[in-house]
């Protein structure tokens, strides 16, 4: 495959961005979930004034594919070779996470490693770190019958350990998909290096998740603004024109990616886009057009549950592609139901990205 080089301007970076408080007390969480819980299938039997503190919550549905978890090897494994866990993440635990889907409503939380990621400086150690997580994550689904599911951790970029990974999550394991970051090392998922890696992940029709990361270029370029509150939607955006003007997007075309945040700073982009397609080199690699790809693309909700975000995604793509996501640990699933309720979508699509979305792509939770 001959690869469309050219730089796109932005990246991503990892830090921490001031949190949300989670809603107080337990009637705000009630209404909360009472404004969402008439969706199709859904019942509810109270209204929000109607009922009282002790009224048993509606019966989880959502579906959360955007959710962190932090094994114990993990911590270890990482210390003084990466840098260290921000807080949400240090103190993670199992009960946590099972507390916030109980109070937002989620059924199942796909999980996944975050930042600052698995790659140790060589495959050997890196593949043992990401056979650990997937071992963990792997112990929560057995133990949580229905609660979880995963995307794998991989050993990228060194690419026979992420092929043996693969084979050993998805075929042993039984994980429900791959989990990935936008760039490695200064390559972005387009990069030819990566294309034994996608070429197996597209003939097994996987699942990917693409999650933004710290660019080799691009740390704290601004010391006093933390770089995931505008690096983190770059690199995700810096990844997807890879992937499309490479011409990566159309030799894959049965890898179903979701891209974290609502693709980042790509809708607004769009036009820039468009106007780059038409240029000769470019139109090569899009016989179809640069919307094509991007509309087969899914995007998640997580820190984009605003009319901001999704007006500008909902002008680009249809809400099949839209899927629900938190960010837990670093935000919470009851203020993303909250503002999701508020983003214009009627009851049918937001219950459509809320769950019926996410079980299209992972049919496994359909029990």
């Amino acid at each position: 495959m001959k690869l469309f080089e050219r730089d796109i301007a932005g990246s991503a970076c990892r830090c921490c961005v001031s949190r949300r408080s989670l809603l107080k007390g337990a009637g705000a969480v009630t209404a909360t979930l009472a404004a969402t819980a008439a969706l199709p299938g859904i019942a509810s039997s109270q209204s929000a004034t109607e009922q009282s503190p002790a009224a048993e919550k509606p019966t989880p549905f959502r579906i959360d594919v955007h959710h962190h978890l932090v094994p114990p090897d993990y911590v270890g494994a990482i210390h003084g070779k990466l840098p260290p866990l921000p807080a949400p993440s240090a103190n993670w635990t199992l009960a946590k996470s099972l507390d916030d889907m109980d109070t937002a409503g989620v059924q199942t939380a796909m999980l996944s490693v975050t930042t600052p990621g698995l790659w140790l400086g060589d495959a050997t150690s890196s593949a043992r770190l990401a056979r650990a997580c997937n071992e963990y994550a792997a112990k929560l689904i057995g133990d949580n019958k229905g609660r979880f599911g995963s995307f794998a951790a991989v050993p990228l970029p060194a690419a026979d350990a992420t092929l043996a990974e693969i084979a050993y999550a998805l075929d042993t394991l039984k994980l429900d998909g791959i989990a990935v970051f936008t760039s490695y090392e200064g390559k972005w998922l387009g990069d030819a290096v990566f294309v034994p890696v996608f070429d197996e992940l597209n003939r097994r029709k996987a699942v990917v998740c693409v999650h933004p990361t710290t660019a080799a270029c691009c740390g704290n370029l601004i010391p006093y603004i933390p770089d995931n509150v505008i690096e983190f939607g770059t690199d995700t955006t810096r990844t997807i024109a890879s992937l499309v003007f490479s011409g990566a997007a159309d030799r894959w075309p049965d890898i179903k990616f979701i891209f974290s945040h609502a693709g980042g700073t790509m809708p607004f982009l769009i036009e820039r886009f468009e106007f780059l397609a038409r240029m000769p080199q470019a139109a090569k690699m899009l016989p179809n057009g640069v919307r094509a790809p991007l509309q087969r693309f899914y995007y998640d909700t997580a820190q984009a549950s605003n009319p901001a975000a999704m007006g500008a995604l909902r002008k680009l793509v249809q809400p099949s592609q839209i899927v629900f996501g938190t960010d837990f640990p670093f935000r919470t699933g009851a203020e993303h139901v909250t503002n999701l309720a508020h983003c214009g979508f009627g009851a049918t699509d937001l219950h459509r990205i809320e769950r019926d979305n996410a079980l299209g792509l992972l049919p496994r939770l359909r029990v």
